[in-house]
């Protein structure tokens, strides 16, 4: 199969994962039960009028698959929609995308370099105290809910030690981000670290490895190029799902160390009943996750030459 070729299935494949992901989200959030816009007056109903005109206005009185339709076309003109009192929901995210951007990347990039040194230190150590260590501090890593550890190190580095903001966003990069980010990162680390020593291990013990330590090939070079190469396919392909998924997973973070985020701004909008902008923002995500994976898919072919050749 030709490069172009593979694109064009991957592209397709794609489109048709993102219309029915955020066709069953949009149907999720639009068929719960409560009248949105009959709870925009609060404790003093609105007129009659003033809600047909307004659930008219946002396509409400339509059948859903009709409302998916104006979503959609309003989408590939590169609107995200308007939230029910008129405020554009892209506007809103570019004004907080930054604050999870950042926090995002900073718990990314912790997974990145200490799970995969995590990994390979305890992949090349098999069955030794510091295969031993590694293995049990990602299995209690995995096992404490991310409230819990974000909570106890904000008493504690935050409050306690002072070493870094307890919340906001004042102090700026890397001060402000560097607590809240490790506490994102604290689980996929765990399954980085995981990942990446299940791989060396089995890197270390076939046969492609054993016949360069035969040619005498030095151990930097099979470690450094060799090994780490063919372990990194799974850990990419794990840290690029990874991303999309901490982009959207900020929310509770965000609201411990009161970050004004694109996670908070969702949560407010969830409690809200606002559907435009959760309609919005997930889309948002889904796109990067989408984004990520492709890019993993092209990585592959140049990390593996199996993928390539074929």
């Amino acid at each position: 199969m030709t490069a172009a070729r593979h694109l064009t299935r991957r592209f397709a494949e794609l489109a048709l994962v993102f219309v029915g992901v955020t066709f069953i989200i949009y149907a999720m959030v639009f068929t719960l039960p409560g009248d949105p816009i009959a709870a925009l007056g609060g404790d003093r109903p609105l007129p009659a009028n003033v809600v047909a005109a307004l659930r008219e206005r946002y396509h409400l009185d339509l059948p859903v698959w009709q409302q998916y339709l104006h979503y959609m076309g309003g989408l590939l003109q590169g609107d995200l929609g308007t939230n029910f009192t008129g405020q554009s929901v892209g506007e809103k995210m570019a004004a907080r995308w930054p604050v999870t951007a950042t926090l995002a990347l900073t718990a990314w990039g912790i997974e990145v370099v200490l799970g995969i040194a995590l990994g390979l230190f305890a992949g090349l150590r098999r069955g030794r105290i510091g295969d031993n260590l590694v293995l049990a501090g990602t299995i209690l890593a995995s096992s404490i809910p991310v409230f819990v550890v974000a909570v106890s190190a904000q008493l504690v580095f935050g409050v306690k030690l002072g070493w870094f903001p307890v919340a906001g966003t004042s102090t700026g990069w890397p001060t402000a981000y560097l607590l809240p980010a490790f506490c994102v990162a604290i689980f996929g680390l765990a399954s980085v670290a995981r990942l990446m020593r299940g791989s060396v291990v089995d890197a270390l013990h076939s046969d492609y490895v054993r016949t360069l330590w035969a040619k005498g090939l030095p151990r930097r070079q099979v470690v450094g190029v060799h090994v780490m190469r063919n372990s990194a396919i799974p850990v990419l392909t794990y840290l690029a799902i990874d991303l999309g998924y901490l982009l959207g997973g900020t929310v509770v973070i965000e609201g411990v160390f009161n970050l004004p985020g694109v996670g908070q701004m969702l949560f407010q909008a969830i409690r809200a009943h606002e559907g435009p902008t959760v309609v919005g923002v997930s889309t948002a995500l889904i796109i990067v996750f989408l984004v990520t994976n492709m890019i993993v898919d092209l990585l592959h072919t140049v990390l593996d030459p199996r993928i390539r050749h074929e």
